[in-house]
């Protein structure tokens, strides 16, 4: 990070703050404290769903589908939505986290009745494979790449490739056919969304026990070129470097969306607020029984039930519950689940995430571009020799290619030591400033055209899919109830996707419902 920093940056610096998840009041959780609610703050409740990320609204959504409607959802922040939330401005609304969904197989059939819900869709094709209605379709150019002061069409950066470059490309897409196409006995993929239907065959879960980086060695691959796109791949799904990542997670990303060899990956769905468009949705869906700035400070499973207490501004409530549905990270469990530390069901600690900030840049105009050749500016912009993910125009989708726009940059603290500690003692003109110094490598107007920067630190981002976590165990065991209490979360898949957390969601609420919900 500190390579990013300039300290001769210009005079003149945007304004701006540090805004949303409220830390601590999250670490209250750390310090096992007793709270004695008073006795009027207590209610009873069928259900209780805790957490307000795309698990727990999904878990909503299915339970009022069934037309049950004794239930509360609790979230500890002031917004809805987790890593999928947004925020609306001017031209556009803009994401803090999750900015796309890919469309779905035909097979995702819960997927599916949401988009069409959301009506999104556009029919069938012939073969039964939904069609989404073109305007919710990234448009064109959809990424670029800036490399040695160029930007570029695509993320695989071809511009002088040399032939042994070519040629590790070719063999790589190869390999990427080879898993696109690989079934188990059962018929099964090995790599599919969401992943609880990826085969558990032995070829495929031995992936888990190695690095991505050592499996493309194995495999003789050694361009640059290849590795930083592979590279780019992990800190982008997943916020890890490519030595950091499961090999089974890094084909994952390649396979897992494309229907057979040789077709593209399915086409993203976007909106100018990214998930947060879906989070919206869910929420006005059920928000009569969301109650948001409720903490949850305290589950105590009890002989038929379960109580929660929860903590909204100074004051203590209580829910009398027969079911909860725990829709927070799963490394908080021992720390939230009274019993849970002296008997655990499963490892917790083995549930790990990785620390992001986000930054939202509002310029008053678009930077010139440097040379008249120069590749367009695109829905998603990588910068190739930083250890940033670029930026996302918020205006793409809407066709607003002129005037004011809001940009959201990403950066994963994946080459940080002490990464999350690290991140909340940074002040915001720290983060300012990293941003907007990594940003004049393609941009030198951008202090003067940028107005405002607010940022979000997220000290539990994503999952981390490291390996020998994936195929470990502890997420089939951590998806078993524990005492009237459903677990349900992204982080059961290893992977933090918007489609792994709706599943989860139904799963959990499908359990209490007395449901099958498949694997």
């Amino acid at each position: 990070m500190a390579a990013c920093r300039d300290s001769s940056a210009p005079k003149r610096f945007p304004e701006g703050d540090i805004i949303g998840q409220s830390a601590s009041l999250g670490h209250i959780l750390r310090e096992n404290r007793n709270f004695e609610v008073p006795p009027d703050n207590w209610q009873n409740v069928k259900i209780a769903i805790i957490g307000g990320g795309v698990a727990g609204l999904s878990a909503a959504w299915k339970i009022s589908n069934n037309n049950f409607n004794d239930y509360v959802l609790l979230e500890l922040e002031k917004e809805i939505g987790g890593t999928s939330q947004s925020d609306s401005g001017q031209p556009v609304s803009y994401p803090w986290g999750a900015h796309y969904l890919p469309v779905p197989f035909r097979e995702n059939t819960e997927l599916i009745s949401l988009l069409a819900e959301m009506n999104l869709l556009d029919g069938r094709t012939e073969n039964g494979d939904v069609v989404v209605k073109e305007q919710y379709l990234c448009r064109d150019p959809e990424e670029r790449v800036f490399y040695k002061g160029r930007w570029y069409d695509g993320l695989y950066l071809h511009a002088g490739e040399s032939d042994e470059d070519k040629r590790q490309y070719a063999e790589f897409q190869k390999q990427i056919d080879y898993w696109v196409n690989w079934k188990d006995a059962k018929g099964q993929r090995a790599f599919v969304v969401p992943s609880a239907f990826c085969s558990n065959d032995a070829e495929v879960t031995s992936l888990d026990k190695i690095t991505f980086g050592e499996w493309l060695r194995q495999k003789g691959f050694n361009s640059e070129r290849l590795i930083w796109y592979c590279d780019y791949a992990c800190r982008d799904d997943y916020g890890l470097k490519l030595e950091q990542t499961s090999a089974w997670a890094g084909l994952f990303y390649f396979c897992s969306r494309v229907s057979k060899s040789g077709d593209e990956s399915q086409p993203f769905i976007t909106f100018p607020e990214g998930n947060g468009r879906f989070v919206n949705h869910l929420f006005e869906k059920n928000k009569d029984r969301v109650r948001k700035d409720h903490a949850v400070i305290s589950i105590i499973p009890s002989g038929k039930g379960v109580d929660v207490i929860s903590l909204n501004g100074n004051e203590l409530l209580g829910f009398h519950c027969e079911k909860v549905i725990f829709a927070s990270p799963v490394f908080s469990a021992p720390y939230v689940i009274r019993g849970f530390a002296e008997n655990a069901p499963f490892a917790a600690s083995e549930f790990q995430h990785n620390a992001w900030f986000v930054a939202n840049l509002f310029l008053k105009d678009r930077p010139k571009p440097r040379f008249a050749k120069d590749f367009p500016l695109a829905w998603d912009n990588v910068l190739y020799e930083s250890p940033s993910l670029g930026y996302v125009n918020s205006t793409h989708q809407k066709g607003i290619d002129y005037g004011p726009t809001i940009w959201t940059y990403y950066y994963p603290m994946c080459h940080e030591e002490n990464s999350r500690t690290k991140l909340f003692n940074y002040e915001w003109r720290d983060l300012a400033d990293v941003c907007l110094t990594d940003m004049a490598r393609a941009h030198p107007d951008i202090y003067e055209l940028t107005e405002r920067i607010d940022i979000m630190r997220w000290g539990h981002a994503m999952i981390s899919p490291r390996p020998n976590f994936i195929w470990s165990g502890v997420r089939e065991k951590a998806m078993q109830p524990f005492r009237n209490i459903h677990f349900a979360h992204t982080d059961l898949s290893g992977i933090a996707l918007l489609e792994e957390a709706f599943y989860h969601g139904l799963r959990a609420a499908g359990e209490i419902l007395g449901q099958k919900h498949d694997r």
